[in-house]
């Protein structure tokens, strides 16, 4: 009788404890919900108000109609408009000399016809309109270059081309793909162990950063959402984005690219979703046998900024602090230092291909293969010396699209990473040390200065 009542009152207080534990889990979820709808009714009154100032300041901006014919002819002077649809084959074939290839496409004359022989085993079969009109390799080929290089809007390249709007899309479309698949293995591909430590000895010598093979960042394109509701796209800025993760060597040149994620993707997700991730994994990283630094085996490192977690192949700087030691504000000074390789690529890939930092209207998938393609043409322009115009970098100031900041990584540190790093400290430090010595004079070894020899005059008395 006893025990039963015992039974009785274990199954009442684990039915009671069931009701508690049940609900406290629904007041925590009711909690992370209304947190969720606080936060994002936030985000958005953040963007209407950010829109609000928009449009005050077009408002404000907008030109009088006194010059609007003066702007119509800087249209027609920026992206000019035949009165035929001959203007690729007359025009362009027939009198455009370098600079103006350089001004409508950002190649030369040269690179374009490398590139149309290249793609032509996937662009061979011609495009037919409804009309029944068909569309020659070299100006699907052209249609695309200018859509990348300048971000023309499609409707213009419709009538530059005499062709439809539908045609254009389906030719940029087809020419990344191209790009991506013929062009790739030859001009952007994960190295080889012998090119590995190729990168990081040209990093050594260029930048003065020991086993380094390349700098890793992100690059935020801007891009036009149909639905004000997809979330996924607003990065940190509260701005419709596509992500690029990029690396690239000590010369620039893009050694790989993952690209299709939405502006919230955190960088570290971004790389552990690539190819590049697997690789560092699986050792791809680590030479066999091992390069030593200052007597202990080193593998080779990435460099990158503050939104990737610390691993014993991938570095960043030391947080901020007042209690830094001077071994790591001086290793924090050289990383620094070398990520302005990444931001001088990104800025030359923006620059001669508009299209990733104007704002794209194209869909996300298209987004990301024309930010894979850029990145090859980008390539091939550093690997052909094609003339790069400082006035495009000019255009970008012109048209500001800012990066969002870089933001701390909330993932996790590999524990081994900071002896890694505490060893790049040491070697600094002993090279700044022996850099001192080097400069420091020594009485010992300084001969006196040899004695003037006298004056002659032109009769040779002295």
């Amino acid at each position: 009788m006893l025990r039963s009542y015992l039974k009785k009152d274990e199954a009442r207080d684990a039915a009671e404890m069931k009701h508690l534990l049940a609900s406290k889990i629904r007041r925590r979820k009711e909690e992370i919900k209304n947190y969720l709808l606080e936060r994002r009714a936030e985000v958005n009154k953040r963007i209407r108000y950010r829109r609000h100032l928009f449009q005050t300041y077009l408002k404000t901006t907008l030109p009088s109609p006194d010059d609007d014919d003066d702007e119509e002819e800087d249209l027609q002077d920026h992206v000019p408009i035949p009165a035929d649809p001959d203007w690729w084959e007359r025009v362009v074939m027939t009198e455009f000399g370098p600079d103006d290839w350089l001004d409508k496409f950002h190649i030369t004359r040269n690179i374009f016809f490398l590139l149309t022989a290249k793609l032509k085993p996937q662009l061979e079969q011609v495009h037919t309109q409804q009309s029944g009109q068909t569309i020659t390799l070299e100006r699907c080929v052209a249609m695309a270059l200018m859509r990348l290089s300048t971000s023309t809007e499609y409707c213009f390249i419709s009538e530059l081309f005499g062709v439809s709007i539908s045609t254009v899309c389906q030719c940029v479309r087809e020419v990344c793909e191209a790009i991506i698949l013929l062009l790739k293995p030859h001009y952007m591909q994960l190295p080889a162990d012998h090119e590995l430590e190729d990168n990081a000895n040209q990093f050594h010598a260029l930048w003065g950063f020991p086993h380094c093979i390349g700098i890793i960042d992100t690059l935020y394109i801007p891009i036009q959402m149909s639905s004000t509701d997809d979330q996924e796209c607003w990065d940190p800025r509260g701005c419709y984005s596509a992500v690029l993760q990029g690396v690239v060597n000590a010369h620039g040149t893009f050694w790989d690219v993952c690209s299709g994620f939405t502006g919230s993707t955190d960088d570290m997700i971004i790389l552990q979703s690539s190819e590049l991730w697997t690789m560092a994994e699986q050792g791809g990283l680590c030479p066999q046998p091992p390069k030593e630094l200052m007597g202990q085996p080193l593998g080779f490192l990435l460099l990158g900024d503050a939104g990737y977690s610390l691993q014993t192949w991938l570095l960043k700087s030391y947080p901020p602090s007042p209690n830094l030691t001077p071994p790591q504000q001086t290793f924090n000074t050289k990383l620094i230092h070398c990520l302005k390789v990444i931001e001088h690529a990104f800025q030359h890939l923006k620059a001669r291909w508009q299209c990733l930092h104007n704002r794209n209207d194209s869909n996300l998938d298209l987004v990301s293969k024309m930010a894979v393609a850029c990145c090859i043409l980008h390539n091939i322009c550093k690997v052909h010396d094609v003339p790069f115009k400082e006035e495009w970098i000019e255009a970008l100031h012109q048209n500001e699209c800012p990066q969002p900041a870089d933001e701390s990584t909330v993932y996790i540190d590999d524990p081994n990473a900071e002896a890694v790093r505490s060893l790049l400290c040491s070697y600094f430090e002993q090279q700044k040390q022996s850099k001192q010595l080097d400069q420091s004079p020594s009485t010992s070894s300084v001969l006196p200065p040899a004695p003037e020899p006298p004056l002659v005059d032109s009769s040779g008395t002295t």
